[in-house]
């Protein structure tokens, strides 16, 4: 078998989610180290770290492909002042590159609100928000991203269900939830991380829930019996985006083996 080299990982990754469909804030893409060599294997994860990092060097991988950009604001220097500074020098010590697929990803058809609408089992998927079309530096081609996802149950259920459910599929200790719908619910509609930004556009396009990673707290007043709103934590509602990588690794890059990280990233611990 050929061998296959970190730039054709990244071309495969970019050709399902463009970076032109990242947000103008992000800085989705290549991080760390270089691509013109062949991959040893793939570490997946939601965020870098310093003990990601040792993962993957235990694990024989020279490619890390995370979710967060590990550098997302202007790095003045790099010293060991913070993890992001560190986790920089020992990728690079370690020959380790780093690459993100971020808000691209959220957009992307298929990508992280799609795993969100799989793992809870909606149906008739549609997007709303903002839509955004681009042309792919990749293919060339004009590819669709959308802000939010809608999907329906099949059989509609009560709001109480909706927050079981949410618990149990993302292993959830605690939802955010305001007033619980005292109607059944069928569509709902989805943003992983912080998705407070589209509550309006869901009340609008006739969901009956929302479901995200992080509001704030006066983001759940006036919606009582309007919308059911669901906060479930910006590392649950996104820690399924690994697999997304890995789908895409295994299909157009056979043979790059492939790691899901074992590291709960998580920085927020409920007590």
């Amino acid at each position: 078998m050929r061998s296959v080299k970190i730039k054709e990982v990244i071309d495969a990754l970019e050709r399902f989610a463009p970076l032109p469909l990242q947000e103008s804030y992000d800085n989705a893409g290549l991080q760390v180290g270089l691509t013109e060599v062949d991959v040893s294997g793939a570490l997946l994860c939601l965020d870098v770290t310093e003990a990601v990092v040792d993962e993957a060097v235990r694990k024989g991988c020279n490619l890390i492909v995370a979710h967060h950009p590990l550098i997302f604001r202007k790095l003045a220097q790099i010293t060991d002042a913070t993890y992001v500074q560190r986790t920089v020098i020992k990728a690079i010590q370690n020959n380790i590159t780093i690459v993100a697929m971020h808000t691209n990803m959220d957009a992307a058809k298929g990508g992280v609100n799609h795993k969100i609408a799989e793992k809870l089992g909606l149906t008739s998927i549609r997007t709303f928000g903002n839509i955004k079309r681009v042309l792919s530096p990749i293919t060339s081609e004009l590819v669709e991203g959308a802000e939010g996802l809608m999907g329906d149950f099949t059989t509609p259920i009560a709001a109480d269900d909706l927050i079981i459910m949410l618990k149990k599929h993302f292993d959830v200790e605690c939802v955010q939830a305001n007033q619980l719908l005292r109607r059944e619910i069928k569509t709902v509609a989805l943003c992983g991380g912080a998705g407070s930004f589209l509550v309006e556009a869901a009340v609008k396009a006739g969901a009956d829930a929302f479901v995200t990673g992080d509001m704030s707290y006066h983001e759940f007043f006036g919606y009582e019996q309007v919308i059911q709103l669901c906060a479930i934590g910006h590392y649950q509602s996104e820690q399924f985006t690994s697999e997304i990588f890995k789908e895409i690794i295994e299909r157009d890059c056979q043979g790059v083996k492939c790691f899901l990280t074992e590291i709960n990233t998580n920085p927020i611990i409920y007590l």
